[in-house]
């Protein structure tokens, strides 16, 4: 079930991007049934066991869907965030431009592939790969 927060986050959005984020967290709800969601630095996110796995927030270009530890998906429609972060991220403006089958695959590569970003502080922004 999707946290509260998160359900109250995607109604405070405008209405293209409400539905956006409402489609977006079924689909990840429904693929990571056991992940713990919450809204994590003011937007949704999904951990396994205490690592972030996928997110969203509303960005001026639109709703930043993001992979923690997507640079190894071999997705070449994701596209790379930073140089110190193994994430990856994707924009949508609007709801008719998910793709579900891709995002489900995104989804199952997020639970296969996993650095360990909950340990990141204490060992000083020096990423592992746990999966």
């Amino acid at each position: 079930m999707v946290h509260n927060s998160i359900i109250a986050y995607n109604l405070q959005q405008e209405s293209g991007f409400s539905m956006i984020c409402e489609q977006l967290s079924t689909i990840i709800q429904s693929q990571l049934s056991g992940a713990e969601s919450k809204l994590w630095h003011a937007h949704p996110v999904w951990f396994m066991e205490g690592n972030p796995i996928v997110g969203y927030s509303k960005q001026k270009r639109g709703i930043r869907l993001m992979f923690w530890s997507g640079q190894d998906f071999d997705e070449p429609n994701l596209n790379v965030q930073g140089k110190n972060v193994r994430m990856l991220q994707f924009f949508y403006t609007d709801v008719s431009q998910i793709d579900a089958v891709a995002l489900e695959r995104w989804l199952q590569k997020a639970q296969m592939i996993q650095w360990d970003y909950k340990n990141l502080v204490k060992r000083k922004g020096v990423l592992v790969r746990l999966k």
